[in-house]
């Protein structure tokens, strides 16, 4: 039986399965990609790119509803939220038409010795796999494939097994904005397929955004095969609070950071360290305003914590939130769940030998650490095997950007949250992976950086 499945997670209803591709499909989807990448890619300007681009920008907004509802179905995220993901994407999609030309163009050197110039062309490499994850399935495919497109990359799409419905979505949008066939081919594959994948020679780069498990595993296929990896894998966000002008708006900051998504994003706040005189004010309004919202269903108006993605996703955090408590952690807030609706939960003194203590939350569990001091602040921050991103609260200018440089992270947002742009880039440290997306960075990381030396 297929693993690709619509089971919505509030229901526990199996909507629809679908068909894993066979190896001929697959060996067929390989070569239309390779064809386009030949043809079409290599026959089309910048700027015909980006006019694709733009088209799939306005089909994301024209089919805005259904496509949020489609989520809402496969992963639980509560349809406001839906409808957010929808327009970031089509955003992204947009920045990318716009800006295709400057981050195409040619880029001068500067000889040191010698007469005549040199330059750098960026040109595409070829066709890139990508594997997408289940928590954000349409934002997640754009920043990925909106800059490789307009790069001239063509794409393979391996999204989430329980994402089919959304998946074939976003192919359609692709084929209705006028790109040709194998520019952009979503494929339904195996675990054991994409081994094959990334093993053809055709196949010139892999991103994955996903588990740490899932990341070694295709880099370790990727090594063989000597192709380029990015990989955005798991995070464990601090939120450092050192001081504030009204806390009450910094803890309206905080929940939000950690209770978007219904917790279930790698770059969410989910270790907060409090300096130790805001601590006993921050964890009783924090516990208050993140309980506050109850567990409801995901369509319903006004719901901002659906349930979580599937039973197998409440188990896990069930068995950490048990392993916390058991091992010395103090439970200050949470109701039992029901099902895959998972409680807000606030746990504290979480010491260095907890289990939980070098692992992720995924879903709506806030730890809550005290510090004395803003170096025993980085240094908590620090003592993670993640460094994807981070927040910082503070009123002094000169210890946020002090604070900012401490910490072992990819990003830092400085008395800010939800600030993600499309012209920021993404991307963490030790093991939360390795390359960037978004910005520029994001369209420069499967490019043919070809060096022209001019005598």
């Amino acid at each position: 039986m297929s693993a690709y499945a619509v089971t919505n997670p509030a229901t526990g209803e199996t909507v629809k399965r679908y068909p894993t591709i066979t190896d001929a499909e697959l060996a067929a989807a390989i070569d239309s990609a390779d064809a386009a990448h030949r043809g079409w890619s290599r026959g089309s300007t910048v700027a015909e790119r980006a006019a694709l681009i733009r088209r799939v920008a306005e089909l994301h907004v024209e089919r805005r509803d259904a496509l949020a509802e489609i989520i809402v179905r496969e992963m639980g995220k509560p349809l406001e939220q839906a409808l957010g993901e929808v327009d970031f994407a089509a955003y992204i999609f947009e920045y990318y038409a716009d800006n295709a030309e400057s981050l195409m163009a040619d880029e001068p050197i500067t000889l040191l010795a010698g007469e005549g110039s040199a330059l750098i062309r960026r040109r595409s490499l070829g066709v890139l796999l990508g594997i997408m994850p289940w928590n954000f399935p349409y934002y997640q495919v754009a920043r990925f494939a909106g800059p490789n497109l307009i790069v001239g990359n063509t794409i393979l799409l391996k999204h989430a097994e329980q994402c089919p419905e959304s998946a074939a979505a976003i192919e359609q949008i692709f084929l209705d904005a006028g790109f040709p066939v194998g520019a952009y081919v979503n494929i339904y594959a195996s675990h054991e397929q994409i081994a094959t994948i990334i093993a053809d020679p055709r196949v010139q780069g892999v991103s994955l955004t996903g588990s740490e498990r899932a990341g070694a595993a295709v880099a370790e296929i990727a090594g063989r095969h000597l192709k380029k990896v990015v990989l955005e894998l798991g995070g464990s966000d601090p939120f450092i609070l050192l001081s504030t002008d009204d806390l009450d708006a910094t803890v309206e900051a905080a929940v939000l950071a950690r209770i978007d998504n219904n917790g279930q994003a790698c770059n969410a706040a989910k270790r907060f360290i409090i300096i130790d005189e805001l601590y006993d004010d921050f964890l009783a309004k924090f516990t208050a305003a993140f309980t506050a919202s109850a567990p409801g269903d995901p369509m319903a108006e006004g719901t901002n914590l659906g349930p979580l993605s599937s039973a197998k996703a409440a188990d896990g955090l069930q068995d950490q939130l048990d392993r916390a408590v058991a091992q010395g952690a103090t439970l200050v807030a949470g109701a039992p769940r029901n099902g895959t609706f998972f409680p807000a939960t606030v746990l504290t003194d979480i010491a260095p030998g907890n289990d939980v203590y070098h692992e992720e939350f995924f879903g709506p569990v806030a730890s809550i650490y005290r510090v004395a001091s803003e170096a025993e602040a980085i240094e908590l921050a620090n003592d993670t095997p993640f460094g994807l991103g981070s927040f910082v609260f503070t009123t002094d200018p000169e210890q946020a950007l002090r604070v900012a440089d401490g910490i072992e992270a990819g990003m830092v947002f400085i008395n800010v949250v939800a600030a993600d742009g499309a012209e920021l880039p993404f991307g963490g440290v030790k093991r939360s992976g390795s390359g960037r997306e978004l910005g520029r960075f994001g369209a420069d990381e499967f490019v043919n950086k070809k060096m022209i030396r001019i005598g």
